[in-house]
Protein backbone atom coordinates (compact mmCIF):
# COMPACT_ATOMS: atom_id res chain seq x y z
CA UNK A 1 0.00 0.00 0.00
CA UNK A 2 2.81 2.25 0.84
CA UNK A 3 3.80 1.50 -2.98
CA UNK A 4 0.44 2.58 -4.14
CA UNK A 5 0.53 6.12 -2.06
CA UNK A 6 4.24 6.78 -3.43
CA UNK A 7 2.83 6.56 -6.72
CA UNK A 8 -0.24 8.17 -6.88
CA UNK A 9 1.65 11.05 -4.42
CA UNK A 10 4.30 11.19 -7.35
CA UNK A 11 1.19 11.26 -9.73
CA UNK A 12 -0.56 14.24 -7.90
CA UNK A 13 2.50 15.95 -6.32
CA UNK A 14 1.98 15.19 -2.92
CA UNK A 15 4.81 13.83 -0.68
CA UNK A 16 2.97 10.72 1.03
CA UNK A 17 4.97 11.64 4.33
CA UNK A 18 4.91 14.74 4.30
CA UNK A 19 2.49 15.38 7.23
CA UNK A 20 4.09 11.96 9.22
CA UNK A 21 5.86 13.96 12.13
CA UNK A 22 6.91 12.55 15.15
CA UNK A 23 6.00 14.36 17.87
CA UNK A 24 5.02 13.38 21.70
CA UNK A 25 1.99 14.84 21.32
CA UNK A 26 0.57 13.50 18.17
CA UNK A 27 1.35 10.15 19.88
CA UNK A 28 -0.33 11.34 23.19
CA UNK A 29 -3.16 11.92 21.13
CA UNK A 30 -2.83 8.74 18.84
CA UNK A 31 -2.97 6.67 22.53
CA UNK A 32 -6.08 8.82 24.20
CA UNK A 33 -7.78 8.54 20.82
CA UNK A 34 -7.62 5.05 20.55
CA UNK A 35 -10.02 4.83 23.68
CA UNK A 36 -13.09 5.47 22.05
CA UNK A 37 -12.59 3.01 19.34
CA UNK A 38 -11.94 0.18 21.48
CA UNK A 39 -15.00 1.32 23.58
CA UNK A 40 -17.07 1.00 20.50
CA UNK A 41 -15.42 -2.12 19.76
CA UNK A 42 -16.44 -3.73 22.92
CA UNK A 43 -19.76 -2.71 22.63
CA UNK A 44 -19.94 -3.90 18.91
CA UNK A 45 -18.75 -7.33 20.84
CA UNK A 46 -21.98 -7.32 23.27
CA UNK A 47 -24.36 -6.43 20.61
CA UNK A 48 -26.50 -9.09 19.18
CA UNK A 49 -27.61 -8.27 16.27
CA UNK A 50 -27.50 -10.24 12.94
CA UNK A 51 -25.28 -7.72 11.35
CA UNK A 52 -23.08 -7.60 14.01
CA UNK A 53 -23.38 -11.61 14.41
CA UNK A 54 -22.34 -11.72 10.99
CA UNK A 55 -19.08 -9.33 10.76
CA UNK A 56 -18.24 -11.71 13.97
CA UNK A 57 -18.49 -14.98 12.07
CA UNK A 58 -16.85 -13.26 8.93
CA UNK A 59 -13.53 -12.41 10.75
CA UNK A 60 -13.28 -15.50 12.78
CA UNK A 61 -13.45 -17.48 10.00
CA UNK A 62 -11.20 -15.00 7.51
CA UNK A 63 -8.78 -13.87 10.26
CA UNK A 64 -8.96 -16.11 12.78
CA UNK A 65 -7.04 -19.34 11.16
CA UNK A 66 -4.39 -17.30 10.54
CA UNK A 67 -3.86 -14.90 13.31
CA UNK A 68 -4.23 -17.53 16.38
CA UNK A 69 -0.74 -19.17 16.18
CA UNK A 70 0.65 -15.94 16.02
CA UNK A 71 2.63 -14.47 18.79
CA UNK A 72 1.62 -10.89 20.25
CA UNK A 73 4.29 -9.33 18.69
CA UNK A 74 3.86 -10.51 14.96
CA UNK A 75 0.14 -9.03 15.69
CA UNK A 76 1.77 -5.85 16.87
CA UNK A 77 4.19 -5.99 14.16
CA UNK A 78 1.03 -6.72 11.30
CA UNK A 79 -1.01 -3.31 13.53
CA UNK A 80 1.74 -1.25 12.64
CA UNK A 81 2.09 -1.99 9.27
CA UNK A 82 -1.95 -1.84 8.76
CA UNK A 83 -1.93 1.52 10.49
CA UNK A 84 1.32 3.06 8.50
CA UNK A 85 0.24 1.88 4.98
CA UNK A 86 -3.48 2.99 5.11
CA UNK A 87 -2.98 6.30 6.97
CA UNK A 88 -0.38 7.09 4.22
CA UNK A 89 -2.68 5.84 1.28
CA UNK A 90 -5.68 7.79 2.32
CA UNK A 91 -4.64 10.30 4.90
CA UNK A 92 -1.74 11.03 3.44
CA UNK A 93 -2.39 10.91 -0.25
CA UNK A 94 -5.96 11.20 -1.34
CA UNK A 95 -7.49 13.08 1.16
CA UNK A 96 -5.17 15.62 0.14
CA UNK A 97 -5.38 15.43 -3.45
CA UNK A 98 -9.10 15.02 -3.48
CA UNK A 99 -9.08 18.40 -0.96
CA UNK A 100 -7.56 19.82 -3.59
CA UNK A 101 -9.42 19.17 -6.34
CA UNK A 102 -12.75 19.33 -5.09
CA UNK A 103 -12.22 20.94 -1.45
CA UNK A 104 -12.39 20.11 2.05
CA UNK A 105 -15.87 18.67 2.48
CA UNK A 106 -15.67 16.56 -0.91
CA UNK A 107 -11.83 15.32 0.00
CA UNK A 108 -12.99 14.19 3.79
CA UNK A 109 -16.07 12.56 2.31
CA UNK A 110 -14.82 11.00 -0.83
CA UNK A 111 -11.79 9.64 0.95
CA UNK A 112 -13.62 8.39 3.63
CA UNK A 113 -16.14 6.40 1.25
CA UNK A 114 -13.43 5.20 -0.30
CA UNK A 115 -11.54 3.65 2.82
CA UNK A 116 -15.87 2.38 3.55
CA UNK A 117 -15.21 0.73 0.22
CA UNK A 118 -11.74 -0.64 0.72
CA UNK A 119 -12.72 -2.30 4.09
CA UNK A 120 -16.20 -3.85 1.61
CA UNK A 121 -17.18 -7.29 3.33
CA UNK A 122 -20.39 -6.41 4.81
CA UNK A 123 -22.76 -3.19 4.36
CA UNK A 124 -22.26 -2.69 8.02
CA UNK A 125 -18.79 -3.11 7.93
CA UNK A 126 -18.06 -0.66 5.31
CA UNK A 127 -20.45 1.80 6.92
CA UNK A 128 -18.74 1.64 10.28
CA UNK A 129 -15.25 1.93 8.21
CA UNK A 130 -16.39 5.35 6.49
CA UNK A 131 -17.15 6.98 10.55
CA UNK A 132 -13.99 5.19 11.57
CA UNK A 133 -12.06 6.56 8.80
CA UNK A 134 -14.20 10.03 9.29
CA UNK A 135 -12.62 9.83 12.80
CA UNK A 136 -9.36 9.37 11.55
CA UNK A 137 -9.25 11.80 9.34
CA UNK A 138 -10.42 14.26 11.95
CA UNK A 139 -7.85 12.61 14.21
CA UNK A 140 -5.14 14.20 11.75
CA UNK A 141 -5.92 17.48 12.31
CA UNK A 142 -6.32 17.57 16.33
CA UNK A 143 -4.05 19.98 18.01
CA UNK A 144 -4.64 22.58 15.44
CA UNK A 145 -1.52 21.43 12.82
CA UNK A 146 -1.98 18.29 10.24
CA UNK A 147 0.45 15.16 11.74
CA UNK A 148 -0.22 11.45 10.25
CA UNK A 149 0.78 10.27 13.58
CA UNK A 150 -2.05 10.74 15.69
CA UNK A 151 -4.59 8.62 12.84
CA UNK A 152 -1.82 6.28 12.27
CA UNK A 153 -1.54 5.94 16.22
CA UNK A 154 -4.86 5.10 16.38
CA UNK A 155 -5.34 2.86 13.52
CA UNK A 156 -2.63 0.83 14.36
CA UNK A 157 -3.25 0.31 18.53
CA UNK A 158 -6.73 -0.17 17.60
CA UNK A 159 -5.85 -3.06 15.11
CA UNK A 160 -4.08 -4.37 17.57
CA UNK A 161 -6.21 -4.60 19.88
CA UNK A 162 -9.05 -6.29 17.80
CA UNK A 163 -6.51 -9.22 16.35
CA UNK A 164 -5.72 -10.04 19.74
CA UNK A 165 -9.64 -9.66 20.47
CA UNK A 166 -10.17 -11.92 17.89
CA UNK A 167 -7.25 -14.47 18.57
CA UNK A 168 -8.70 -14.91 22.34
CA UNK A 169 -11.95 -15.21 20.34
CA UNK A 170 -11.21 -17.81 17.76
CA UNK A 171 -9.33 -19.80 20.55
CA UNK A 172 -12.23 -19.90 22.31
CA UNK A 173 -14.04 -21.58 19.66
CA UNK A 174 -11.21 -23.96 19.19
CA UNK A 175 -11.64 -25.54 22.66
Amino acid sequence: MILVAVVLGWMAGIDPFAKLVFSEVAVVYGLIGTVPMVLLFHLAEQWQGASFQQIRRLLLETLGPSLYRRHWADLAMLAAIAGVSEEILFRGVIQPWLETAWGLRAGFLVCNLLFGLAHAVTPLYTLLAFMIGGYLSLAMDYGGERNLLTPVVIHGVYDFWAFVALVRAYRATQK
